[in-house]
């Protein structure tokens, strides 16, 4: 067998349906589409999940997308692990890590993570600390002082 002589199985290949073509045809002056509305129109129907203009489903619950705490704290977070490299002045704050270029744009008030190791004593100033960054600064001598 060769490339020219393949041909497609016998019944797999259909004549395209010629719709409004008058009645003897079987898809008439309507083309199977029904009389009026929205459906009947061409450019198709509507997206998935659109419910006539009431609102979706997947808008209505919460819990399928997930949705925004209304008051959410926003933190600007730091690791242990990065601020073991840190040679700047103590106690570290958030001023002296945007004046060291460590932080670009806050996105609101310093907390600590506890990624990485640590074994130097640091002392550092923040909003919030995780209780395995504390746990890391503390057992490396350091201090961990919640700023107000």
């Amino acid at each position: 067998m060769k490339l020219h002589e393949l041909r497609p199985q016998p019944g797999s290949r259909h004549r395209r349906r010629r719709v409004g073509r008058g009645i003897s045809a079987g898809q008439g002056a309507s083309c199977g589409l029904g009389m009026r509305g929205q459906k009947s129109r061409s450019g198709g129907g509507t997206r998935p999940g659109f419910e006539g203009g009431q609102n979706p489903l997947y808008r209505r619950i919460p819990k399928l997308h997930g949705f925004r705490s209304v008051n959410a704290k926003r933190y600007t977070v730091i690791n242990v692990g990065r601020l073991a490299a840190w040679d700047g002045p103590q106690p570290i704050t958030l001023e002296a890590l945007q004046a060291a270029g460590w932080i670009k744009q806050p996105q609101g008030p310093l907390k600590v993570l506890g990624d990485g190791e640590i074994n130097r004593p640091i002392t550092v100033v923040a909003a919030a600390f995780s209780a395995s960054a504390q746990e890391k600064i503390t057992a490396a001598g350091g201090t961990c002082q919640v700023a107000e």
